[in-house]
């Protein structure tokens, strides 16, 4: 491919960049688990700012009471015994502190059995496996038929509880999806688990919380809670093979997907093409954004990607490969196909 073609189709990267957003904050009451944590961190503030005026106020009186002890001592030439009000003050302190540690590790207790017993009622099961830098995403069914394979993105049905079982291929990441529910780490050759029960329909905004690698920072997930019926009409959609290429350049491009280098790590649906190391394309297009939260989906930025990926995401596993201007034009045409 010519030096013109590739910087054309990079030229076109950033078009629509400002078509999606994302909700993401830690004061979100859109999980149960995360209005779990919200009430115990007030808890915790509260009893914690209670402790910490109380110890300001003691020092304020403690230097108070000092400056005035040592002007007496200057003033009659003696010390003056202990004052019982300040014994009754201390072990009043004594016994609100401890009254303080007792309450929080009760906050604490009630919080985890509360969350236990969410995950005790899982009505849904994905498994979510993270590499360096994207997200291998598995939705889990007694029928094998009804497995579901995606990637970068997670669809969650509003108030059924949900398990996440995570699962890392190759370094520690860690799963962080503020709006919903705290972190956990995902670790090679262990596996964890979260459980999340969405209360509120809409779009949020998951990160790799823990450092791992050059591309750390574009590891993003995008989860989309939705209406029970919008989820299984979500699930039966992705569930079907990918729509035949309809056009001539189309065609061409599904030839090149399906026979050439793209097979070797990516699957399609219903085509030869059967690749387990990277995304699974079934659906690419229907995505909210290319290469896990890098860049919106978009025409332009699939240009982008295919052309050059290792100037966009350097050090990621998809390779550079050298296509021809036609060939370029047909892949991408192909993918735009997979919705």
């Amino acid at each position: 491919m010519s030096r013109r073609t590739r910087a054309a189709a990079v030229a076109l990267l950033f078009t629509g960049a400002c078509s999606i957003q994302h909700y993401q904050s830690t004061f979100s009451d859109a999980a149960v688990e995360v209005r779990q944590f919200n009430i115990l961190f007030v808890i915790f503030l509260v009893i914690c700012a209670i402790m910490y005026l109380a110890v300001i106020a003691f020092l304020v009186a403690g230097l108070v009471r000092r400056r005035r002890r040592l002007a007496n001592v200057m003033e009659d030439g003696r010390h003056h015994e202990s004052d019982p009000l300040l014994r009754t003050a201390l072990i009043g302190w004594g016994v609100v502190v401890g009254t303080g540690l007792v309450g929080l590790a009760i906050a604490s207790f009630i919080a985890d059995r509360s969350m236990a017993n969410a995950a005790a009622s899982e009505k849904l099961s994905i498994t979510l496996t993270a590499n360096q830098w994207w997200w291998d995403v598995r939705y889990n069914s007694a029928d094998s038929s009804k497995t579901l394979r995606t990637a970068n993105e997670l669809h969650l049905p509003v108030g059924v509880p949900v398990r996440i079982i995570l699962n890392s291929n190759d370094v520690i990441h860690s799963f962080w999806v503020p709006s919903l529910a705290g972190k956990q780490d995902l670790i090679p050759g262990r596996q964890n688990d979260i459980s999340i029960t969405p209360t509120k329909i809409g779009i949020y905004r998951g990160q790799c919380a823990e450092y791992c690698g050059a591309q750390h920072a574009h590891m993003a997930l995008v989860v989309n809670v939705d209406s029970y019926a919008d989820f299984l009409k979500w699930w039966r959609h992705q569930l079907q093979p990918a729509p035949p290429p309809a056009t001539p350049l189309a065609l061409a491009g599904y030839n090149f997907v399906t026979g050439r280098n793209c097979s070797a790590c990516h699957a399609i649906a219903g085509t030869p093409a059967s690749g387990t190391v990277g995304p699974d394309l079934t659906h690419l297009a229907s995505r909210r954004t290319i290469a896990a939260g890098t860049m919106p989906m978009g025409k332009g930025n699939l240009y982008g990607w295919v052309a050059d990926p290792q100037s966009l995401k350097p050090g990621s596993k998809m390779p550079t490969i050298a296509l021809e201007p036609d060939e370029l034009h047909a892949v991408v045409a192909y993918l735009e196909t997979l919705k």
